[in-house]
């Protein structure tokens, strides 16, 4: 690898000497860490042999990275791979959430992040996921299916869109798009793009997103920023932005010594000044947290968490935001497009039994969906102002006739009754042949079954007796015809 001059001389005026030299050979020389997160809404966690990642008790660390595309787990959502250092954000949330809260992932392709939220937030909370770029924004809405929860709604909205749901978020992550400094030892083409005018770029950038979704967050409400970057103008200097320009105080987060994670690194006299008028209580340091490769186990992150202040200038600036809304309701042109609606079909009486919960069952179209109670008064507030992708609810199936082909959003809910339909287990040569959507034959009932592998749920087939008829869905499907020589269930955690 052939770091850019300017990046190693930044790095040099970043760090004192050994400790430059120390990060720029990690980056260098050493391979990332690989890691995953299991998902406890399904009965997965991590087992004892495997090493923990500190600072979130669902993670694990991996001796090696298997192909992940090969593990039928990796299919069912039974864990997420995730970057170590990412896995912070559960800790910060732990830390700081007690009750139900309104929280929004501003940039959250893959859903990495978002699914650690889904883990950390308390019951009753409503996350919103969004990604502007479409195509990432399908592969967000996948992530976050297989994940299973009913209490995410997927978005593909601009910030300044959503900035228009004036004080509607407890929280709001903002993992912003950077230079990826933090990527360099996984990504060669953010090497290779690196430049000081890129870094410019982005916190250009940052401070656009940022002051676009600044009215959506409630005065008291926690902003947590980040990025998986080194330099200080899109960490340190950009801390600073959010709390002189748009008004808000740091927060700090209980960390272990034994992490190894790095504070604020910002020294030079005016970033000193900065800080000591912000954040008086910290003196001429801001709470902030560095992962550092040579230091801690993961990739390059930052992250910080402000709180944003209960001022007349805020309050000034939401009163703005709300009648701007206002105006939106009528004028958005990212409103989602209205599609016209087939008449209501009679919701069949076996749909009602198959998750437990309370829910409220509709049908749009043909298609039944299953909505938390709780979750009604978000969805009917601001449902109308935004290109959603996948709803706050569960697609329960589409009606056909007087029955209901059951959804593979169905199948991959922890909230689907056990008993509600019939289970097939099946071996390893199997699963991956129904992970490619295959016909595979199968010792089971008539009608839709559940196949499993592992005990982890796959996904709908309906069984005709001499085959059974696959409902994987078309755009998830393994596409490699390669077939492992032996069963790739991250090699140490399950037995076939």
């Amino acid at each position: 690898m052939n770091l850019n001059e300017d990046f190693i001389e930044q790095i040099n005026t970043l760090l004192p000497g050994d400790e430059a030299s120390a990060l720029l050979q990690a980056i260098v020389t050493t391979e990332p860490v690989t890691s995953v997160r299991f998902n406890g809404s399904k009965g997965f966690v991590p087992p004892v042999w495997l090493e923990r990642v500190p600072w979130c008790e669902t993670g694990a660390y991996l001796g090696e990275r298997p192909p992940f595309t090969f593990d039928p787990h990796f299919h069912a959502g039974s864990y997420y791979v995730q970057d170590a250092s990412s896995m912070f954000i559960y800790h910060v949330i732990k830390s700081l959430v007690r009750g139900p809260v309104h929280y929004l992932d501003l940039c959250a392709a893959p859903g990495g992040k978002t699914t650690a939220a889904l883990q950390a937030l308390p019951q009753g909370s409503v996350v919103v996921a969004n990604e502007i770029v479409t195509p990432r924004a399908q592969v967000l809405r996948e992530n976050i299916i297989k994940w299973g929860h009913g209490n995410c709604m997927v978005t593909n909205d601009s910030p300044k869109t959503l900035g228009k749901l004036a004080n509607t978020f407890d929280i709001i992550a903002a993992d912003v798009p950077c230079s990826g400094e933090g990527m360099f030892r996984k990504d060669d083409e953010a090497v290779s793009q690196w430049s000081p005018q890129l870094v410019a770029q982005c916190a250009a950038r940052q401070r656009e997103i940022l002051r676009d979704i600044w009215p959506a967050l409630k005065p008291g409400g926690l902003l947590i920023y980040s990025t998986c970057t080194y330099n200080l103008d899109e960490n340190e200097r950009m801390a600073l932005f959010i709390a002189r320009e748009l008004g808000a105080c740091f927060v700090e987060i209980t960390v272990e010594t034994s992490w190894n994670i790095t504070g604020d690194l910002s020294c030079n006299a005016q970033c000193a000044m900065h800080n000591a008028q912000w954040t008086p209580q910290y003196g001429n340091r801001i709470p902030c947290y560095r992962f550092l490769p040579h230091k801690t186990r993961g990739e390059g992150l930052f992250m910080c968490v402000l709180r944003k202040m209960l001022n007349a200038e805020c309050r000034m600036l939401n009163a703005q935001c709300t009648m701007h809304n206002a105006q939106c309701r009528i004028q958005n042109s990212r409103s989602p497009i209205s599609v016209p609606r087939s008449p209501i079909k009679k919701i069949p009486k076996e749909a009602s039994s198959w998750l437990d919960g309370d829910y409220e069952l509709s049908e749009t179209n043909g298609i039944i969906t299953a909505t938390n109670k709780h979750l009604k008064d978000f969805i009917s507030i601001n449902s109308n102002k935004l290109h959603i992708i996948k709803g706050l609810n569960i697609e329960l199936g589409t009606i056909k006739g007087n029955k209901v082909v059951p959804s593979h959003q169905l199948a991959m809910s922890p909230m689907l009754k056990d008993d509600a339909f019939e289970k097939c287990e099946v071996d390893y040569r199997t699963a991956i042949a129904y992970l490619r959507g295959e016909a595979i034959t199968i010792n089971a009932p008539r009608g839709y079954v559940l196949i499993t592998y592992q005990n982890a749920i796959l996904g709908f087939v309906n069984n005709l007796g001499n085959r059974a008829n696959n409902l994987y869905p078309k755009n998830w499907r393994i596409l490699s015809t390669h077939l492992p020589d032996k069963p790739i269930s991250l090699n140490v955690l399950y037995t076939d």
